[in-house]
């Protein structure tokens, strides 16, 4: 039994010992917000491991044991861990086991906190329901608080925790704000009310929605403007909770009221009917005036809806951003009042997110679709809703596939979402894709994303086929998005379009983050005492059901069981084989949390059963009752094929295909419908996106073109086998019903007729105009009275005479045109015409104006005489023209009055629109002007095409023009039909041709072609006398034709000596034939002529082994195809002749000579970049045994003489290396060749003539390599050289300055060094400055290398010269010290020491003595002289041991110091003794 109580805490102060009660409570909407799961455990923890509790008073030291007090208190109570001081107390509090109503959602243990703080005690709640109902009796507890300052420190610590748990919170929910969206769903509807008059009516609902739904009432489907009119309308909303308060209703009031909710997942909405009743029946409570449809109360106006410039049908590529656009215009503008823009796709609403952008200006509305993707396809809709109702326009959008990496491979799938998830499990569904590639989808790869993160998980190892696939092992709480790849045998294709997010969580929690608080908070915190179920083994799961099974996997699901007690359970599920009782674990390696399971690695074909435990902490539960058993494979069907394909035309650009629905077809997804042309084997896919229904219009179709379309079902198991094949139909605008004629009026009245005209239809609708019906009426006092026929039969022309009229009576006229898909709408009734005869002298108007042949700079006007002449015949027409703009005058195209009934208009500015009349002249005047044609605009239309004049191969003259049907005519009226004798009419698919019977002088002048049902598309051709001229040469070229010749005939001679005579035909059949004549008399194959033609390349060939005296003469090739003939000769006599019979015999002997070891190349020489000169010889047809051999002036070279060494050979070239040049290797050099099969010998004259040649190659090569003048100075002046491989004596140098030559002279000289060449320029001046070249001679003209020696180079190379110079002086002159002074001096001691040193310097140097770094002066020990200027002494009379050491000798003068150094070593001689 529970128990529900108020909690109460009573403080005590220490100085005034006053007791205060207070409560404080704090509730949360949910209780993850406030604490953590792991918090709750580490209480719960702490609660149970303690074994002893103690409450300490603020005032007492001592301690109460737990043991006192009551045993439910002990039970519940949560102790501190670290100071065992009691600061809680825990009441499990259970939520409601009752699932919704409609919910087949599991709904499972649910853990949560309510945490309820007083001033001086934390009471800390385990939830497991809010809103139980209360039961009976109350209980209180008082806990006394131990101190003020443990109690601040513990309140800071929970604000701390709680601060810490609801950051987190707020941090998890922006993480995964995707999570938790989901569409506006009512819990609870709008009711319907009926109440008397004068009441108020409030309509109230709830919603819930994530994000929070936008709310809408509208009243008859029109917008309810709540503050235009505040007196009557009050609209609210409180917590998810919504109302519409009616105020003062009246009999208006009864309508339909319709709520609305609409976020960015979506839109729902709910009806409510409203009925006001009055008191009294018939009583009227004022009056009612009748509103116009689309009256606006709130405005008091009426909203005129118009969307102009629409979009039309659009094309795009995945990856693309495509824009559609309308410009809005609603009238009349109200200030500060905007319609709702909405766009749809398919009928779904579309809100703003990454991929799709809308924009509204107040004028022109924007959808903007960024990077295109397959989804993307379908119907757009832009909705314009204003309080007077709402406009709309659709158009569809195409996507078409991007184009693939891989050739063969499929297209990326579509429509990648996710259902039935839940903490470790969700199903992910796709659309299979138009394309398959080259061959059939073996299957599909599903990857997985964890929301912020970017690396791809494959789901599968191996592909599934189905279209549907369960991914397991999520983790609870992660978010995660999918995509899905497909493949056949040429590959992968690129992954699809992500799905949108979504949470692995338990389907209860979601449904509770939807939802909000479930109960308005009403200030007090009510607990219910737990129920005695803490441990208890769960209950067995039930409902166990094979929710799919297909021959990858099966689906199991069932219902949690009831009894679970507080922690989650897992499940175990079994598998049995079916005729054994042998019970399996399925999932061994993966705990499953969610009442949905997926078995995979089933034998296809094998029958299952399956049954389901859980578990908790307490144990296991029974099983579940097993399932029937299973067969794996698909339960899902492929579709049937749908029914045979029906193609109607549509427009120039689409076509509409019809089809069966495919029968006893399971969820199915859609069609998918793909054409070809006629006669071709490639299909391309129309939709890329499945249709659902039976009817699809094909756009982005070529015009004139033959499509063939079929169409196949998709669902989930795959596609269906495509439906039978439609029959072709031509691309073009289908037939319809003509529009209505125009501008009836009268051309000509009598006592008892009138002649009418009128305007063609500007729409034939697609087909000729048959005629034209016209109906009359009678006008009396300005009635009409009614219509009658006047022609039973159609008149084919645009003007009636109607006869039998009464004289003075007034008639109106109506005209309806007719084509071969029916009758159109009348006219506009003429004016009322009256029936008199006309006595004016001037002619009537002109009428049945039209142009044709529209350019940009011009077009062709026509018209008809009118039918009133006056009282003299027309003689001339006058044409006005004037822009099509208000304020032009009219002006005339011509002045002299012309006498044909057309003209071409030139001069037109394209892009502006004209308006053109035509006025008749007779001898009384000009008369009326006609009907104002146009506007007409002076555009060439895409696509326009010209009248092409055509001779074929029969020599037949025509006209062509690009066109399916039209209209030929001469001289600007004159039909051109097949009656004529002039002229036959063809057509050939959308070509049309005029046939010349037998062009002549009387063909000349213009001819058109209009083509027909359509506005104006027209041609013309002049034909002048010049122009038949050339086309009756052409014609007699065809009718006789002459076999061209890509090449006349020629001769070559072959191998063998033999003569080959051939040609190439450039056109001809294959019946073609050939004669072979030869001094007119044909030759045949046989043993001297041989005969070839090859029809593949033309070429006509005939040989002939060898030249007799008897073949001087004419060879000729004559050819006959079919009509065609031509001829092609050779003439072989006198000396040309003669010459090659010559070269045919060298020719031959060449062969026989080439039979045995031979020469390929004779001898020759060759001179190396290194100028060595070889002789050289290519030979072949050796063998190991034939015999070479070499002899230089006569003699052979034996293999001892020390020439025999030059000689060797590589890949049967051989080599004879001379080396350098000299006068000595002149000579005869013959290499000789023989064995068995024959000899062979070649010779190089290498004397005289032989010789120079030689040298000048050497001589070029030397020259050749020669660099450019390069410039050096040096202390005497300036050097320019040349360096080159290699210099002999023969090879001439000179060197020229500003190309005069260069005397050898002291100052100047030039010569070689090496493989230097030089020029030195001794103590240049400026006269020396100045362009320097050197020619070297190679043979011809000689090489040239220049150096220009000006300028900055000359600077440089004096101011280096000079630098040298003066350091050369220096270094002449500088002081040194010459010689006379030894290394080391020995000396004993005693004995005089006397050193003399040469010294050089100019000027004469300075001379200093050193002695140990220290300078010596001339004193009476050391005697120091300078004589002379060269001779530097030191004496030491009697040396002591004092004077060893290091001496030097210093000199100097101003160009330099030098120093000679010596050492001296002074010794006793009764030392070396002892030593």
């Amino acid at each position: 039994m529970s128990a529900s109580f108020h909690v109460k805490q009573h403080h005590h102060h220490s100085d005034k010992k006053q007791q205060h009660e207070s409560i404080s409570h704090h509730s949360s909407r949910s209780s993850f917000s406030q604490l953590s799961y792991a918090a709750h455990k580490r209480i719960q923890h702490s609660t149970i491991g303690e074994q002893q509790s103690f409450v300490e008073s603020e005032k007492r030291s001592e301690f109460i044991p737990s043991q006192l007090l009551p045993p439910r208190v002990k039970k519940y109570l949560a102790m501190d861990p670290d100071t065992n001081d009691v600061i809680g107390y825990i009441v499990p509090v259970f939520r409601t086991s009752h699932d919704r109503p409609g919910r087949s959602e599991f709904q499972e243990e649910g853990v949560g906190f309510v945490r309820s703080h007083v001033s001086t005690v934390s009471v800390v709640c385990f939830v497991r329901n809010l809103f139980s109902l209360e039961t009976s009796s109350m209980e209180t507890i008082t806990v006394e608080k131990k101190s003020r300052k443990r109690h601040i420190r513990e309140s800071a610590d929970r604000l701390e925790l709680s601060k810490k748990v609801e950051e987190r919170a707020e941090f998890r929910k922006k993480q995964n704000s995707d999570n938790l969206t989901h569409p506006p769903e009512f819990i609870v509807r709008p009711r319907g009310q009926t109440v008397w008059e004068g009441k108020t009516v409030k309509l109230h609902c709830t919603v819930s929605g994530w994000p929070k739904p936008r709310i809408a009432w509208y009243k008859n489907n029109v917008v309810i403007d709540e503050k235009a009119h505040p007196d009557k309308y009050t609209a609210e909303s409180n917590y998810n909770m919504h109302s519409l308060e009616i105020k003062s209703c009246d009999f208006l009031d009864t309508a339909q009221y319709r709520v609305s909710a609409l976020n960015i997942k979506g839109e729902s909405s709910s009806v409510a009917t409203v009925v006001i009743k009055r008191f009294q029946e018939g009583q009227k409570v004022g009056t009612v005036d009748a509103k116009p449809h689309g009256f606006c109360s709130e405005h008091g106006v009426t909203f005129e809806t118009a969307i102009i410039d629409s979009f039309e049908v659009a094309f795009g590529r995945e990856g693309e951003t495509l824009s559609l656009g309308c410009t809005v215009i609603v009238y009349p503008t109200v200030k500060r009042y905007q319609p709702d823009v909405l766009w749809y796709r398919d009928g779904k609403a579309l809100a703003e997110s990454k991929w799709v952008h809308t924009h509204w200006s107040g004028e022109k509305a924007t959808l903007t679709l960024v990077h295109l993707n397959k989804e993307d396809e379908g119907l757009y809709t832009l909705r314009v809703n204003t309080k007077s109702g709402f406009q709309s326009y659709s158009a569809y959008v195409f996507v078409r596939d991007e184009e693939v990496e891989l050739e063969g491979v499929p297209v990326a799938p579509l429509d990648v979402c996710c259902h039935d998830s839940n903490k470790d499990y969700v199903v992910v569904t796709w659309k299979q894709p138009a394309v398959e590639g080259s061959s059939s989808i073996l299957g599909y790869f599903i990857d997985r994303c964890e929301v912020g993160h970017h690396h791809w998980a494959q789901c599968n190892d191996t592909p599934v086929k189905y279209a549907r696939f369960p991914v397991t092992g999520l983790i609870e709480g992660r978010s995660y998005t999918f995509r899905v790849r497909a493949i056949n045998r040429a590959g992968v294709s690129r992954p699809s379009r992500a799905s949108d997010p979504v949470t692995a969580i338990d389907p209860h929690d979601r449904a509770r983050h939807r939802a909000g608080p479930s109960a308005p908070f009403t200030g007090m915190i009510k607990f219910t005492e737990e129920d005695a179920t803490v441990g208890v083994v769960p209950g067995e799961p039930t409902d166990l059901v094979v929710t799919e099974a297909t021959k990858n996997y099966v689906v199991l699901a069932w219902s949690p069981p009831a009894q679970r007690g507080h922690e989650g359970v897992v499940y175990l599920v079994e598998k049995c084989v079916a005729g054994s009782e042998c019970w399996q674990r399925a999932n061994t390696g993966m705990p499953v949390k969610s009442p949905r399971f997926a078995l995979f690695d089933l034998a296809e074909g094998k029958s299952y059963s399956f049954r389901v435990r859980c578990c908790n902490s307490a144990g296991m539960s029974e099983a579940s009752s097993a399932t029937g058993d299973i067969t794996v494979g698909d339960m899902l069907d492929l579709p049937a094929a749908p029914g045979p394909a029906v193609a109607t035309r549509n427009t120039d650009t689409s076509v509409v295909v019809s089809w069966g629905a495919s029968k006893d077809v399971k969820h199915l997804v859609g069609y998918y419908i793909n054409y070809t042309v006629a006669g071709s084997d490639v299909w391309t896919p129309a939709n890329n996106k499945p249709v659902k229904g039976t009817r699809f219009v094909c756009h982005g179709l070529n015009t004139g073109e033959s499509c063939v379309f079929r169409v196949k079902a998709v669902n989930a198991a795959g596609y269906s086998h495509s439906s039978l094949e439609s029959e072709a139909v031509v691309v073009k605008a289908g037939i319809a019903i003509p529009g209505v004629p125009s501008g009836v009026h009268l051309m000509e009245a009598a006592r008892d007729y009138m002649v009418l005209a009128w305007r063609e239809p500007a729409v034939t609708g697609g087909a000729d105009i048959r005629g034209y019906f016209v109906d009359y009426r009678t006008i009396k006092g300005g009635v009409g009275g009614q219509w009658h026929e006047l022609n039973p039969k159609a008149v084919t022309c645009t003007s009636y005479k109607a006869e039998n009229l009464k004289e003075n009576l007034f008639y109106q006229f109506q005209v309806r045109a007719i084509n071969m898909a029916g009758v159109s709408e009348a006219s506009l009734p003429s004016a009322a015409l009256e029936c008199k005869e006309w006595t004016i002298a001037k002619p009537g108007a002109p009428h049945d104006l039209h142009v044709l042949e529209v350019r940009d700079s011009s077009l062709v006007l026509l018209w008809e005489p009118p039918t009133f002449e006056g009282r003299t015949p027309v003689y001339g027409f006058y044409v006005d023209i004037k822009e099509a703009v208000a304020g032009e005058d009219w002006k005339g195209v011509h002045e002299k009055a012309t006498k044909l009934k057309y003209m071409k208009v030139n001069g037109l500015i394209a892009g502006r629109s004209y308006v053109f009349r035509v006025r008749a002249q007779n001898l009384a005047g000009v008369g009326k002007t006609s009907a104002v044609l146009g506007p007409v605009l002076a555009l060439t239309m895409p696509g326009t095409h010209e009248i092409i004049l055509d001779v074929d191969d029969d020599g037949v003259i025509s006209m062509i023009f690009e066109c399916s049907v039209s209209r030929w005519s001469q001289g600007g009226s004159d039909s051109v039909t097949d009656t004529s004798d002039f002229y036959t009419m063809v057509t050939e698919g959308d070509r049309s041709r005029a046939i010349f019977n037998a062009p002549s002088l009387e063909d000349l002048g213009i001819f058109s072609c209009e083509v027909t049902n359509t506005v104006g598309i027209s041609a013309s051709y002049t034909l002048t006398e010049a122009g038949l001229k050339r086309l009756l040469d052409i014609s007699h070229e065809h009718k006789f034709p002459i076999i061209p010749f890509k090449t006349q005939m020629a001769m070559e001679l072959l191998e063998k000596g033999r003569v080959r005579f051939w040609t190439q035909v450039e056109k001809f059949t294959a019946g073609c034939h050939v004669d072979y004549v030869f001094n007119d008399a044909i030759v045949e194959n046989g043993e001297k002529y041989q005969m070839n033609f090859d029809k593949n390349s033309g070429i006509i060939e005939m040989f002939m082994d060898s030249l007799a005296v008897t073949d001087e003469g004419t060879f000729t090739f004559n050819l006959v195809d079919g009509k065609a003939k031509g001829s092609t000769s050779l003439v072989l006599i006198g000396e040309e002749f003669r010459e090659l019979q010559k070269k045919s015999e060298f020719e031959h002997a060449e062969w026989i000579r080439r039979q045995g070891p031979h020469f390929v190349d004779y001898l020759g020489f060759q001179v190396t970049p290194e100028c060595n000169v070889l002789l050289k010889a290519t030979i072949g047809n050796i063998r190991p045994e034939t015999e070479i051999r070499w002899y230089k002036d006569g003699l052979e070279i034996e293999e001892d003489d020390a020439d025999y060494k030059k000689i060797e050979m590589k890949d049967e070239v051989l080599i004879f290396n001379i080396g350098k040049l000299s006068k000595k290797d002149a000579g005869v050099y013959e290499v000789k060749l023989k064995d068995a099969r024959g000899k062979d010998k070649s010779m190089f004259n290498l004397t005289e003539a032989g010789y120079q040649t030689v040298l000048n190659e050497l001589f070029r090569v030397i020259a050749n390599s020669s660099t450019e003048i390069s410039v050096k100075s040096t202390e005497h002046g300036i050097v320019l050289y040349s360096l080159i491989t290699y210099h002999m004596e023969d090879l001439q140098v000179g060197w020229l300055h500003k190309e005069a030559k260069i005397a050898h002279s002291d100052r100047v000289q030039c010569g070689v060094t090496g493989e230097q060449l030089w020029l030195k320029v001794n103590e240049p001046t400026e006269k020396d400055k100045g362009k320097y070249t050197v020619n070297i001679c190679d043979g011809k003209d000689g090489v040239k290398r220049f150096c220009d020696l000006s300028g900055q180079a000359w600077e440089e190379a004096f101011v280096e010269f000079q630098r040298l110079k003066a350091a050369a002086i220096a270094e002449r002159n500088r002081a040194r010290v010459v010689g006379g002074l030894p290394d080391v001096v020995t000396i004993q001691e005693g004995k005089s020491l006397n050193l003399t040193g040469n010294v050089w310097g100019d000027p004469a140097p300075e001379v200093t003595w050193m002695k140990n770094d220290r300078e010596l002066v001339s004193d009476e020990r050391y005697a120091l002289k300078f004589e002379h200027g060269k001779f530097a002494s030191i004496t030491i009379a009697a040396v002591t041991t004092t004077d060893s050491g290091k001496y030097a000798l210093l000199v100097k003068n101003k160009y330099g110091t030098e120093a000679g150094e010596f050492t001296v070593s002074v010794y006793i001689p009764e030392e070396e003794k002892k030593e």
